[in-house]
């Protein structure tokens, strides 16, 4: 299971919006087109979580698929609500995508 976790701003009180834009996305063939199995969105504060679960790495996907309209779409409608966390360092999707430096699994055999 491959994950990648994005970080971003998110104003106040918009996580439901924010829910919605994704569920009616979810509905499409992006997250098919990404490879998505799971995604889940978090807020702590200001801050937006948005992890996405899948079996290969998302972000090459993610990066092939930014020009798609439908997430240009997504994009355009999640603007109102998110924005980047650094906007001095923001180029490409990649710059919201936080860096994982530890895991730790449970042994299946446990």
């Amino acid at each position: 299971m491959h994950n990648a976790l994005i970080v971003a701003r998110m104003a106040p009180n918009s996580a439901p919006a924010i829910a919605d834009i994704f569920a009616a996305s979810d509905s499409g063939e992006l997250p098919h087109l990404i490879g998505v199995n799971r995604r889940s969105l978090f807020q702590f504060g200001d801050v937006y979580l948005h992890l996405i679960e899948s079996e290969q790495d998302p972000e090459p996907a993610i990066a092939k698929v930014a020009g798609h309209s439908e997430f240009r779409g997504i994009s355009e409608k999640l603007s109102a609500y998110v924005s980047a966390y650094d906007p001095q360092t923001w180029r490409s999707p990649k710059d919201a995508m936080a860096q994982c430096f530890y895991r730790w699994e449970r042994d299946a055999r446990s």
